[in-house]
């Protein structure tokens, strides 16, 4: 770890700052810089220092950075083709509506973890849900639960920004933290079922006027070929995890980056579909959806870096070890904290591990452990008010504010299960 020169005080101040003007509808890209910027020289630091540890934080991003670029190639594919919606379609089908919350619950999780963004399922989602709630009675508050529930059970098993930030900040695998997540997310899901289930009669109907905007316009493949692109990517991730715990060195020691294997899955995809003359117009809607993540990346880079070039780290873990806690719940707490702070899954991974990441791996928590442990804590709270995924989901229900305020303990809830089934096996019993 670099010699801190700002002091913690400072660094506090600054995300402080950060969070306040993200309340006030700044650009977040621009409060995490302006509360990077005042950290630092209210932590100590001269006005050269602050910029020069604001462009090595933001350096320090740019590995995950061009991966959720790359990613938005496989993310494009599948949104702009219709193959998203297909599986969303098939899913929710097949299951039928006598277990109709289990089956969005399932869509929603599917579609997120094979490389869609959590906002962009839910819009996905949300025509789809409606017509089956409003056919078997269930109200919004139930199938909004379902829809995001399912949403956060899938991103801590996805190649999304969140997952590629967190691996590449405790620097391992990304096909390793998308497969150990996957127990914490079963928890999610059985837990978001319980909680829709539960509300299943609570809140507001579905009215014929909420389904007045589905789209069907989309010329959708078969669900055959609306697989291929996610198979292909999740086979190829697979190959080495699979390798290492079977035993087998020939495929543990094939090592593909995401950054090759999502942009190559999704032109795979693309030609089963016989759409791959809409190759541009499908990657560059991609690019754009990916754009703003990975400039709020950059952001959480800067505010990271003045964080992890004070004595904060310091600060908790004495105050930890003082308090008689042990040192592996640092990790989900941080992640929890920094999730909330953020309103957002990425930039809390991303602020969380240049926080505390090299205080957890300090106290002997193994890299990958960390990783999987801060990443589930950053789902608690990453759907707060300050955030866009709030609004986005109350608007593809048409759910107003007030109802969808009192959502936010179920939310909270579904986070915090896989957050202790995470912190359960990777922090005490592995």
């Amino acid at each position: 770890m670099n010699e801190a020169v700002i002091h913690w005080g400072g660094a506090i101040l600054g995300l402080i700052i950060a969070i306040i003007l993200i309340f006030k509808k700044v650009n977040p890209v621009y409060a995490l810089f302006a509360g990077a910027i005042v950290g630092g020289l209210a932590g100590g630091a001269s006005l050269d220092e602050t910029v020069n540890i604001v462009i090595e934080g933001t350096n320090s991003v740019m590995p995950a950075v061009v991966r959720v670029l790359a990613a938005g190639v496989l993310a494009g594919i599948l949104i702009e083709s219709g193959a998203a919606e297909k599986m969303a379609e098939t899913i929710v089908g097949k299951l039928g509506d006598k277990k109709a919350i289990l089956a969005i619950a399932l869509a929603s999780m599917i579609i997120t973890a094979v490389g869609v963004f959590v906002t962009v399922t839910v819009i996905i989602i949300a025509p789809i849900a409606l017509s089956v709630g409003r056919k078997t009675g269930l109200s919004k508050p139930s199938i909004l639960i379902a829809i995001i529930g399912g949403a956060k059970a899938g991103n801590i098993i996805s190649p999304n920004p969140n997952t590629i930030a967190v691996a590449k900040g405790f620097d391992v695998d990304l096909s390793q933290v998308m497969l150990h997540g996957f127990l914490p997310a079963i928890g999610g899901i059985i837990a978001t079922v319980l909680i829709a289930r539960l509300l299943s009669k609570k809140g507001t109907k579905i009215s014929e006027a909420d389904q007045l905007e589905k789209i069907h316009s989309k010329d959708k493949p078969s669900f055959g070929k609306a697989i291929v692109a996610p198979a292909v990517a999740i086979g190829l991730l697979a190959i080495n995890p699979v390798g290492s715990l079977l035993h087998i060195d020939a495929l543990a020691s094939v090592k593909i980056d995401s950054m090759i294997i999502l942009p190559f899955a999704g032109i795979v995809g693309l030609i089963a579909m016989g759409k791959f003359d809409r190759v541009i117009e499908y990657t560059t809607s991609g690019f754009n959806k990916m754009t703003g993540v990975a400039m709020i990346l950059i952001g959480a880079g800067s505010i990271a870096g003045i964080i992890s070039h004070s004595n904060l780290s310091s600060v908790v873990v004495n105050s930890i070890e003082a308090a008689g806690i042990s040192g592996t719940l640092l990790a989900p707490i941080a992640g929890i904290l920094m999730g909330g702070a953020t309103a957002a899954t990425s930039t809390g991974t991303i602020v969380a591990v240049g926080t505390f990441g090299n205080a957890i791996i300090d106290m002997g928590v193994a890299p990958l452990s960390a990783a999987i442990m801060v990443h589930a804590g950053a789902t608690v709270l990453d759907h707060l008010p300050h955030g866009n995924f709030f609004h986005v989901s109350a608007d593809a229900v048409k759910m107003n504010i007030r109802e969808r305020m009192t959502l936010l303990p179920y939310e909270t809830a579904v986070g915090f299960i896989m957050t202790i089934i995470a912190t359960i096996i990777y922090g005490f019993i592995l």
